[in-house]
């Protein structure tokens, strides 16, 4: 797999590097800038941009920019964001415009390799990744009337683990239920929140609907 990492802290860079080499993983370019990425990722678009979410030159939103360029120009690069901060309003700006093979990860789990890696995966796979932190912040929030008042505390589990990127043998997995189980209740999750019920939506598609649905509502 081919990575572009950016940020302008040149010892994060170096790290993610090695980590990224050390897994097999083959980082084709580093940039320290908004323009440095946009013209690292023109020149040989990689499978998978691992990006800061601020940057220069003006230290705001760089990072969510150069992935919404990233996104129109290269539609099959995959993007994670990493950031310092779990704030469900970036998620939510990452998912509007970038619909399936991207992330959205607080930047502590660098430290975590294991976690950092499968997250590099599951986007270059077209994955949907949403920080745990970020779910644990909404799900903390006080909700007043939203879609979300009616799922049973069984069906905000399984969203909550959708919003993760958890597949559904995974969310089987951890609540300890059966495969079917899990469907029913990703079934009534997305009745209650208004989903469409259409056979040909992808499930990546249905997924990332769902997660934008609970960001947006707490």
């Amino acid at each position: 797999m081919r990575l572009v990492i950016a940020d302008d802290s040149g010892l994060l860079r170096q790290m993610l590097v090695e980590t990224f080499t050390r897994r097999g993983l083959q980082v084709i370019g580093e940039a320290g800038s908004l323009p440095e990425l946009l013209r690292t990722v023109e020149a040989d678009p990689p499978d998978v941009v691992v990006l800061d979410i601020r940057m220069p030159p003006d230290h705001r939103d760089e990072g969510l920019q150069a992935a919404q360029r990233i996104r129109a120009r290269h539609p099959s690069v995959g993007l994670l964001v990493l950031s310092h901060y779990a704030e469900t309003v970036y998620a939510v700006r990452l998912l509007d415009f970038a619909t399936g093979s991207v992330g959205y990860l607080v930047k502590d789990r660098v430290q975590d390799t294991d976690r950092l890696i499968d997250a590099v995966h599951r986007v270059a796979q077209g994955e949907v990744v949403v920080d745990n932190e970020v779910i644990q912040r909404v799900m903390r929030r006080n909700r007043t009337v939203d879609p979300l008042r009616d799922l049973t505390p069984s069906e905000t589990q399984v969203l909550a683990l959708m919003a993760e990127g958890r597949s559904n043998s995974a969310i089987a997995r951890e609540l300890n239920y059966s495969p079917k189980t899990v469907e029913k209740r990703i079934t009534a999750v997305s009745r209650k929140l208004g989903l469409p019920q259409d056979d040909e939506r992808s499930d990546i598609n249905l997924r990332v609907l769902a997660v934008l649905r609970y960001l947006r509502n707490a």
